[in-house]
């Protein structure tokens, strides 16, 4: 067993400890959260290791490196975090099983293009925006993308009806400056209203190394966890 391994594993520890303390907090089942591994800039035998550890979903948010691991690790399930241009939607669509960044209605009909011609279904994920929970100051960067909560009916009902996607919830990030209890609970009431029209759509997908604790008190299904298991990413070169 290499050091990296043993890093890894020790880090993985932490965070399985960290998750379980927040559902017990929030008087939930470990079972209702989904630990998603984002992989960013780190290379292909981390997210080996990872897997051999008992890590079943990654996640990327460049094509770039989706498309060079997803192939070398075909037994987990892949996510696909990042903002997403529609001409790289069928490259997305072959290794993703998840998007968790729909936030326009050409986007939603790129996806359902690509899924058809790829002969699969997509879970598409609608981010939305919490920057109404951030600093007043937008210089701050309190808006990290995503639509207004006013628009997720109609992204909604256009994912639901198109070929080959599937409504899955909603994902965000917290706004930088913000209070990320607030933010998510923002987000939760999102989740419910789309639920009553889309029962099905019942993923949450939010928090991260830094606010974890609260995404988990406030209903997220699956939280994205990088730094904490992987460590400081190295530069891009």
């Amino acid at each position: 067993m290499t050091e990296r391994t043993d890093e890894l594993r020790s880090n993985l520890q932490l965070v399985q400890e960290r998750i379980e303390k927040a559902c017990q907090a929030a008087g939930r089942s470990r079972d209702e959260v989904t630990l998603v591994a984002i992989t960013k800039t780190f290379p292909v035998s981390d997210v080996r290791a990872l897997a051999a550890l008992g890590i079943g979903d990654a996640g990327e948010n460049r094509e770039q490196e989706l498309k060079q691991k997803a192939p070398d690790c075909p037994d987990l399930t892949w996510h696909f975090v990042g903002q997403l241009q529609s001409k790289k939607a069928r490259s997305i669509v072959r290794y993703a099983s998840a998007v968790h960044s729909v936030d326009r209605l050409s986007l939603v009909s790129a996806l359902s293009k690509a899924a058809v011609a790829e002969e699969k279904t997509v879970r598409c994920l609608i981010q939305v925006s919490l920057a109404a929970y951030g600093p007043a100051d937008a210089a701050t960067g309190a808006s990290r993308g995503g639509v207004e909560p006013s628009a997720v009916p109609e992204l909604a009902a256009a994912i639901a009806t198109a070929g080959g996607l599937e409504l899955g919830g909603v994902m965000a990030v917290a706004p930088l400056g913000s209070e990320p209890a607030e933010a998510f609970a923002g987000l939760r009431e999102v989740a419910s209203r789309l639920r009553s029209e889309h029962p099905g759509a019942d993923w949450i997908s939010a928090g991260m190394t830094g606010d974890l604790e609260a995404a988990i008190q406030q209903g997220a299904t699956h939280v994205r966890l990088g730094r904490a298991l992987l460590g400081t990413r190295p530069r891009l070169g």
